[in-house]
């Protein structure tokens, strides 16, 4: 699926634009009868390699109009399921009823934090978190108590969570790349 949408630098985008890295990360979300949140598809190319395995069980929220529009005209099949709006500010009860649901995501550096505390909210219902982080966040988050990276991330994440670090993602396979 070929990006028309432009990335966004206000809003953190970089667009995971490598179909074998979107197959492997979307093969990391355990399979459930619950639901699955997808937060800032984007151009929806992660999206794309989990709708057969969810169905009508994905979910998507987006807060940029173009990717929205971009997702309705491409994927709509998921159009009923295309939530617009900002994650850290939705009551995601109103869409899935106290119901569990897992979440993954190509998360922004500058909400990636906010938006493992809004899990931690919902920690009664998140079954699983697969997110992709920039490196160094990353490592926080998975820091084992006395690791230089070890600090209030980790405490408050692995508190409510397992966590593991997957695997490393090149800032060659997003649009544009990440840089330094």
């Amino acid at each position: 699926m070929r990006s028309q949408v432009r990335p966004k630098k206000h809003l953190g985008q970089h667009f995971l634009a490598d179909d074998n890295m979107a197959k492997k990360i979307a093969r990391c979300i355990d399979k459930s009868d619950s639901y699955l949140l997808e937060i800032g598809p984007g151009t929806g190319n992660l999206t794309k390699h989990l709708i057969d395995t969810w169905q009508d069980k994905l979910w998507l929220i987006e807060i940029d109009k173009e990717s929205i529009e971009y997702l309705h005209k491409n994927l709509p099949a998921l159009s009923p399921r295309i939530i617009e709006g900002d994650v850290l500010k939705l009551d995601l009860n109103t869409y899935f009823g106290g119901k569990p649901f897992s979440i993954i995501g190509n998360f922004p550096y500058n909400i990636s934090s906010q938006i493992l505390f809004k899990a931690i909210e919902y920690r009664s219902q998140v079954i699983e978190v697969v997110g992709m982080f920039q490196k160094e966040v990353a490592k926080r988050i998975c820091s084992p108590p006395g690791n230089k990276d070890y600090g209030i991330l980790s405490v408050i994440t692995q508190a409510y969570f397992q966590t593991s670090y997957l695997f490393d993602v090149p800032p060659t396979v997003f649009i544009p790349p990440p840089c330094c």
